[in-house]
């Protein structure tokens, strides 16, 4: 217990996340304001005009030094660039960075698949160019497909993961995925987006994003046989858990599987013939005046050694393949960067879109996913 929770505060720790849950679990990143300067002072350059940033985040993918000196790409991106990071808000969920969107109009915005379409639908993001980020090639084409809308790229994918059923060996010999989702002795996140996970845990639905209602009445059935389960957003919850006993079961991340087998617990996944995933990417605010800093920051995001150090600190996997050399190593060869066959088997997320086509009726809206969410926290 005391590895995993040394590990986790000093600031490696999975984002989501889905929404992420992470970066520093502990300790919340203070905002960048001109009373907080921990990054070199930038020298302007000549073809620099408003020169500032202002970002929203996730906690764990910008790092500018606030939480260990050696963590700092932000200071190096400003002392290089000449750009200067203005305002580094940060949020630990998808909910809370979903809820500051509208607290000011940001030039970069990290956005997992939920928000990504959110942020298109109402028009508070603008299509990226391609052509003007220098490292876009080198992402992964599966990641690239998934940020474009209409023929129009609208994200740069930067850090992505994908969940794991995983179990106690020393306390149930295994397990199916409806077992897991029936006991109460499980922890799953706490997010609208484990519908998908409990739908194919169920198994009728063909497409785990696209539930009719009908489908997204079973997956619900299900997560409602038991009112005793854990929904975990910290991660140090998750871990205490296991440590305690009071948990058999967990919806993880490869990353919190690897810390908890690395503090000596006996954990095992789950074999799954699909799961779930996401990725998170950098999108560019719609409206800006100048794009000429957000566009440094893009192609400062997209490069292997920014994606290696965020992928090292931030517990999950560079969406550029490049980056898998050095620190970066071990989260690339624990989520399985550049196994197709692996990565076959993961559903990643997008945002349940309303209106498509399912065998027995239209889908069901994200709306209708976080209602029955909250409902079924409710109960």
């Amino acid at each position: 217990m005391a590895v995993v929770t040394t590990a986790l505060v000093a600031g490696v720790g999975a984002a989501r996340p889905t929404p992420p849950q992470g970066g520093p679990a502990a300790k919340p990143a203070p905002t960048r304001t001109a009373t907080h300067t921990p990054t070199p002072t930038p020298t302007p350059s000549a073809t620099q005009l408003d020169g500032t940033l202002q970002i929203l985040t996730y906690r764990g993918y910008a790092e500018y030094g606030g939480v260990t000196s050696k963590v700092n790409w932000v200071g190096s991106f400003e002392k290089e660039t000449g750009c200067r990071i203005a305002r580094l808000d940060t949020a630990q969920t998808a909910e809370e960075l979903a809820a500051r969107v509208g607290d000011r109009p940001y030039d970069v915005i990290t956005a997992g698949p939920a928000l990504a379409g959110d942020l298109i639908q109402r028009k508070l993001v603008q299509a990226v160019d391609p052509a003007k980020v220098s490292g876009y090639q080198d992402l992964d084409k599966r990641f690239r497909d998934m940020t474009t809308v209409s023929g129009k790229v609208y994200g740069v994918p930067y850090l992505w993961a994908y969940h794991e059923l995983v179990y106690d060996r020393s306390k149930v010999g295994g397990g199916t995925p409806e077992q897991v989702f029936s006991s109460g002795r499980t922890a799953l996140r706490d997010s609208p987006m484990t519908i998908a996970d409990a739908a194919l845990a169920e198994g009728s639905a063909k497409d785990p994003y696209e539930l009719s209602v009908s489908e997204l009445d079973r997956a619900m059935a299900l997560l409602e046989r038991n009112k005793e389960r854990t929904y975990w957003r910290n991660p140090l919850d998750l871990i205490k858990g296991f440590a305690t006993g009071r948990l058999d079961y967990a919806q993880v991340t490869p990353y919190y599987r690897l810390l908890l087998q690395q503090a000596g617990k006996p954990i095992s996944v789950l074999p799954e013939r699909r799961t779930t995933g996401w990725v998170d990417s950098w999108m560019l605010g719609a409206n800006l005046p100048d794009t000429t800093c957000a566009y440094r920051w893009l192609n400062w995001m997209t490069a292997a050694n920014a994606q290696r150090d965020a992928a090292a600190w931030a517990g999950m996997a560079p969406a550029n393949d490049k980056a898998c050399k050095g620190r970066a190593r071990l989260m690339c060869e624990t989520y399985g960067v550049g196994e197709d066959k692996r990565l076959d088997r993961v559903d990643f997320a997008v945002r349940p879109p309303g209106g498509c086509a399912a065998d027995d009726g239209e889908c069901t809206d994200y709306a209708a996913w976080a209602k029955r969410w909250q409902e079924l926290l409710a109960k």
